[in-house]
């Protein structure tokens, strides 16, 4: 009977590896295929005049778009980072364990995450654009932005403050520390790797949000003067572009400089996360 457990077991851990892998390749192949794709449609039509900074019919430049993405993307983590990391602080520090007002703001979050973009653009056009008068602009955008992200910044941070061992906790409170030292000094300096994973996914949907910023920034393709302008982010440009028939190959052009974008983004982050964790960021 040993004999044949073990060899079902055997038998089971072969068959789930060979699972494993066989999704995995699937996933790096699709990967590759879509980003070849990209690649190959693109780069060929990446011309000086695509980036130039102003945008005309003629030369449809991404400047201007790469511009507002920049500063979509600062005023977003600007409203949503503070705010998603004193919330998580409470409700992982503070809180009464199994609080009823907890659980509720948990399953709050979890509803809102689940929440399909275009709802949230619906809301920010009906809220923000009309109600409040701020028209179709930068700031109506990066609020509207900010209740759809703010769900992901406070789950990912919970998760990374809770990742944090209760024996740094007790050690300090040994010591005599304070509460608000203790949080400040020894919890959230440990939990940076996963607060700033959660900022990167919050980045990575912001940049690639169109459905919610068509009905509350606009698609003006010009540089904003203020945060009251319309702006074009660089993933609506390329959803314009993709509209028109004679400008498919500056779609994918435009598509290799989001990817791009991108992949800098999580690369200067692992690097920052790499040098957290090994001590050199203090």
């Amino acid at each position: 009977m040993d004999i044949k457990k073990s060899n079902r077991k055997r038998h089971l851990d072969t068959l789930l590896t060979a699972t494993t892998w066989t999704f995995a390749v699937l996933t790096l192949t699709a990967l590759m295929f879509i980003v070849g794709h990209i690649l190959i449609n693109g780069v060929p039509h990446l011309t000086p005049s695509l980036f130039e900074m102003r945008w005309t019919t003629e030369n449809v430049s991404m400047m201007p778009s790469i511009l507002s993405t920049a500063m979509m993307v600062v005023i977003t983590l600007c409203l949503v980072v503070p705010l998603g990391m004193f919330t998580s602080i409470y409700l992982v520090e503070y809180a009464k364990k199994g609080s009823r007002y907890v659980k509720v703001i948990r399953q709050a979050t979890e509803i809102l995450a689940g929440i399909p973009s275009i709802v949230y653009g619906l809301f920010g056009s009906l809220f923000f654009v009309n109600f409040m008068g701020l028209g179709l602009s930068l700031i109506a955008g990066a609020l509207t932005l900010s209740i759809m992200v703010l769900p992901l910044v406070i789950r990912t941070t919970e998760e990374a403050l809770k990742s944090v061992s209760d024996g740094f906790r007790e050690g300090a409170f040994a010591l005599g520390s304070g509460k608000l030292r203790v949080v400040f000094r020894i919890v959230l300096p440990s939990a940076v790797p996963g607060i700033l994973a959660g900022v990167i996914l919050a980045t990575g949907r912001i940049v690639g949000e169109t459905a919610a910023l068509i009905f509350t920034a606009g698609t003006a393709p010009n540089i904003p003067q203020n945060l009251y302008g319309s702006v074009r982010t660089l993933a609506v440009h390329m959803w314009s572009l993709s509209g028109e028939a004679f400008h498919t190959n500056e779609a994918y052009a435009t598509a290799v400089v989001l990817l791009l974008i991108v992949l800098i983004i999580n690369t200067v982050a692992a690097a920052i996360a790499k040098a957290l964790n090994s001590g050199r960021i203090k």
